[in-house]
C-alpha cells in the first residue's frame, strides 16, 4: 500500500501560516543539507495532493520554473502528477492535475492503487481532514526559526488527540530542524 506522507514548513510556535494564510516568515534560505533532506522525502514519490487554495499559487508557481529553484526541483514539481482536493471546482483548471471532491475517498484510492508514494504540502483545511480522518502516514515537519503568535495551526481542534512517535529530529546547518513523525496506534 502507498503511504501519503505531509512535507509543512512550519513556525516554531506550531502554525504553518499566519491569519490569512501568510507565509512572509519563511525567511530561512534552504542550506544543502536540508536541501538533500527534503530530496529524500520525496524519493520514490509519484503523486501530489494538494487542496484548491495551495493548488492555485502551487502549480503556476512552480510551472513558471521560478529563479532561485534548481530546475530539477522545478521540472519535478511540474511533472508529478497532482491530485487537488476541491469543494467548488469539479474540473482542473491545470495541466498535469485532476480534481477529486471528497478527500477520504480520493486519499483511499489513491492509496490502494498502485505506484509509488503520495506527498501532500497543504493547504490548511486540507491537513486538518486528513490528520482528522488518520489518512496521513508520515509527517514531515520543517521548523523555522521564527514564531508569529498566531495564524493557521498545524493540528487545530481535530476532535479526538493525535498521538504521534517521532521518528528522527534533524537539525540542518540553516537553522531549520525538521522533526519525522508516524502516527501512533491508539
Amino acid at each position: 500500500m502507498r503511504k501519503l506522507k505531509l512535507q509543512l514548513q512550519i513556525t516554531a510556535d506550531g502554525y504553518m501560516g499566519g491569519p490569512n494564510g501568510e507565509m512572509d516568515w519563511i525567511s530561512t534560505p534552504w542550506s544543502e543539507d536540508l536541501g538533500t533532506y527534503v530530496s529524500a522525502i520525496t524519493e520514490g514519490v509519484d503523486t501530489i495532493l494538494l487542496g484548491r487554495k495551495l493548488a492555485e499559487g502551487f502549480i503556476p508557481h512552480w510551472a513558471a520554473e521560478p529563479e532561485g529553484e534548481d530546475k530539477e526541483s522545478a521540472a519535478w514539481m511540474t511533472d508529478t502528477p497532482k491530485v487537488v482536493i476541491s469543494k467548488t471546482l469539479t474540473d482542473s483548471p491545470w495541466d498535469n492535475a485532476k480534481v477529486e471532491g471528497d478527500v477520504v475517498e480520493a486519499v483511499r484510492r489513491l492509496k490502494s492503487a498502485e505506484g509509488g508514494d503520495i506527498i501532500t504540502y497543504g493547504g490548511a483545511e486540507l491537513v486538518a481532514s486528513l490528520l482528522a480522518n488518520g489518512l496521513i502516514d508520515e509527517l514531515n515537519l520543517l521548523v523555522e526559526p521564527a514564531a508569529i503568535g498566531r495564524g493557521l495551526p498545524v493540528f487545530p481542534d481535530l476532535g479526538t488527540p493525535q498521538r504521534l512517535r517521532l521518528v528522527s529530529a534533524t537539525p540542518f546547518a540553516c537553522g531549520i530542524i525538521a522533526l519525522r513523525y508516524e502516527p501512533k496506534p491508539a
